[in-house]
């Protein structure tokens, strides 16, 4: 089900000063979104690729209050993913699918504790 690691984001609290400094480190910004929460407030996601083309890519987030890193793994479809997953009771869902940009993601916490963002179709 797993099909590749996706990115890896990270939170930043001064996200130019991040994306200056991963630049510098040889990394190129590959696409920005800003998303607006209650209250108006805006925050911004910013991939980066890597020199190697078939790297995952790096994200840097300055969402306020998602201030751990986050593994986002992706899938072929997340709906699918969550219904055969939902079958196994040591997995936890801690967001069921929800529609992004590019598709659907869905978080969950693995038996080992450990929690993944799946992201696909």
């Amino acid at each position: 089900m797993f099909l590749k690691l996706e990115c890896v984001s990270i939170h930043t609290k001064d996200i130019e000063k991040s994306v200056r400094f991963y630049k510098a480190m040889g990394l190129k910004e590959n696409w920005k979104i800003e998303r607006e929460r209650e209250g108006g407030q805006t925050w911004t996601l910013i991939g980066l690729k890597f020199p190697d083309e078939k790297s995952s890519e790096l994200v840097l987030s300055n969402h306020p209050e998602i201030t751990f890193t986050e593994v986002e793994i992706l899938v072929e479809d997340v709906r699918l993913t969550y219904k055969k997953l939902k079958e196994n009771p040591e997995v936890k869902w801690i967001r069921e699918p929800f529609p992004t940009e590019s598709g659907h993601a869905a978080v969950m916490e693995a038996p080992d504790e450990n929690v993944f963002v799946l992201v696909g179709k």
